[in-house]
């Protein structure tokens, strides 16, 4: 069994001249992602690698989300703007050491992506989370396998 975690991130601003790449955080979206983070970590949501876009927003939701888990990030363009087979893309990447993997994403993407793999409907809020138990022994297998949503978190709910 695999889990794949998919989390969008924190709640960004918009300051002017700046390109949609290099948005910030929020001051909120800052306090989201350490609460989300604290909150996955102390219900024992076990993470063993991170991968992120590399856009500024995400990526820093991301390291933010690694001052609770301590452990390795890679960034991977694909999943700026995502489309849904730009996270599969992504899935057949990994190694298959790693059992519990968080990509750190956009909408609509996430949010198309999470609905293509379950029944569930989602619409991902800033530092939205779910996660998904993935029936497989290697990410090569992601497409054929069952997938069931496992938790849905969202920032205003915890």
């Amino acid at each position: 069994m695999k889990k794949l975690i998919l989390v969008r991130h924190a709640k960004s601003d918009w300051p002017e001249e700046t390109e949609d790449f290099d948005r910030p955080l929020a001051d909120k979206g800052l306090e989201e992602a350490m609460h989300m983070s604290r909150f996955m970590k102390n219900n024992n949501v076990a993470i063993d690698y991170f991968v992120s876009s590399p856009a500024v927003r995400a990526l820093n939701t991301c390291k933010i989300f690694n001052q609770t888990y301590q452990i390795s990030i890679n960034t991977n363009e694909k999943l700026y703007n995502p489309s849904e087979s730009n996270f599969e893309s992504v899935i057949y990447d990994l190694d298959d050491s790693h059992e519990s993997v968080a990509f750190f994403s956009h909408n609509n993407g996430i949010s198309n992506f999470a609905n293509s793999i379950s029944e569930d409907i989602f619409h991902f809020p800033t530092c939205g989370v779910a996660g998904f138990e993935i029936d497989c022994n290697s990410w090569s297998e992601f497409d054929g396998a069952k997938k069931k949503l496992l938790f849905f978190y969202s920032p205003g709910k915890i």
